[in-house]
């Protein structure tokens, strides 16, 4: 388990280095870093100044082993157009976007489940077919316009929620969160449906297939056979085997949820990372843009590598296999 573990960890560092690389490249091919700190009449002395001052004169080598030695403390410079430290940036937005994709994802996982457990059970019923339509609904629509849409029925038609923004937060040290205030729930419902309807249909589907595959062996034959109740048939051992490549795919899609919550942000406009990232781009501030590639791959590889080890813990079978020689 351990010698697992130490592989996993080798596999994500070789990762985050490749992804280092292609951040390192955006300074050096996305735009000059001096044009954009520094204004149109500005002298060719005082750029060269600018240039010598950031090291940019120096071997690609000493730039990209000093710029991962500060990237590995979470110093990533300093921003073009905010001129502030990008950490502080990120520190500042790094908590609405978590309490987003947590909310997110413990919704997805929630009504995906229950809906994937009972579409199997009773998959010829009306509730069933009525959860496959809306499975297929929120695979086929695009994020932003389910945003668009609940916007204008829960905003502009009815004017029960709150159409962007975060509302009042509150401030527990450096974390700031809304959800001890009224306004700050209220202005989380709709964007954590945006970006969890997706993962939520894919759990459902997913849960649903494993549910159908297991009710199906011959375990649950025999403990039919043996006279076991049917709750614990479908609750005590197929749900439990069922949840195991839950695991896998929940995890994955909590990282996928922080990665692409930039969609959901920007019709919200909410105060998270995706929507910093957006303005980076929009603004050309190649930090910013660095740092938060840098910053949802460990994100990525941290979550990624607590699912394989996660997975070992939970399946048995897998858990030996790993242990076994080679």
């Amino acid at each position: 388990m351990l010698a697992f573990t130490l592989r996993r960890a080798i596999q994500a560092i070789g990762v985050m280095i490749a992804v280092g690389i292609i951040s390192f490249s955006m300074f050096r091919f996305v735009g000059d870093p001096v044009s954009q700190i520094v204004s149109i009449d500005t002298s060719a002395a005082e750029r060269a100044e600018i240039r010598q001052s950031l090291g940019l004169d120096d071997p690609v080598a000493v730039q990209f082993l000093r710029y991962f030695a500060n990237a590995a403390q979470f110093k990533f410079g300093v921003s073009y157009q905010f001129r502030l430290p990008v950490a502080d940036l990120l520190k500042e937005r790094m908590p609405a976007t978590l309490e987003l994709a947590t909310c997110a994802t413990i919704l997805a996982l929630v009504f995906g489940i229950l809906m994937g457990v009972y579409s199997a059970l009773r998959r010829d019923t009306l509730l069933a077919k009525l959860f496959q339509a809306v499975s297929l609904i929120g695979i086929s629509l695009p994020t932003f316009l389910i945003g668009i849409l609940l916007i204008y029925l829960f905003s502009v038609t009815l004017g029960w929620l709150p159409s962007f923004g975060r509302g009042d937060v509150v401030r527990l040290g450096w974390w700031t969160t809304g959800l001890l205030t009224v306004s700050g729930l209220k202005a989380l419902i709709m964007p954590s449906i945006t970006l969890g309807l997706f993962q939520m249909t894919l759990i459902m589907r997913l849960v649903r297939a494993e549910m159908l595959e297991v009710l199906r062996t011959d375990y649950i034959r025999f403990a039919r056979a043996r006279g076991l109740t049917t709750r614990a048939i479908h609750f005590g051992h197929a749900l439990k085997n069922t949840l195991v490549p839950v695991i896998t795919v929940a995890g994955l899609q909590f990282g996928s949820v922080i990665a692409f919550a930039i969609i959901t942000e920007t019709v919200f406009q909410w105060p998270g990372m995706g929507l910093l990232f957006v303005q980076a781009v929009q603004n050309v501030d190649i930090p910013i843009m660095a740092a938060y590639l840098l910053m949802v791959s460990l994100i990525f590889v941290t979550i990624n590598l607590a699912v394989d080890v996660l997975y070992t813990v939970v399946d048995p079978r897998l858990r030996a296999t790993v242990g076994r020689p080679a």
